[in-house]
């Protein structure tokens, strides 16, 4: 599933391909927003853990992964 992370102060948002479920990144987003947890971590499709500080944390959207076009052909 596509993560999109936005990060206060920050110009950029992280986008990361997750293999987690939607549930699992929901409680882990959750917890951090909480305060039982200090740090958001989420794990992409290639095993890299990504870390966010919770009190940086500006907005998650949660999404399907959009299919990738390759090669040449009519929309």
């Amino acid at each position: 599933m596509e993560v999109k992370i936005g990060v206060q102060h920050a110009p950029r948002e992280i986008v990361l391909e997750s293999g987690q479920s939607a549930e699992d990144v929901e409680r882990a987003v959750s917890e951090a927003l909480s305060g039982k947890s200090a740090l958001l971590s989420l794990v992409d499709e290639h095993g890299r853990k990504v870390l966010v500080p919770a009190d940086r944390l500006a907005y998650v959207e949660l999404g399907e992964p959009a299919p990738r076009k390759v090669g040449f052909g009519a929309l």
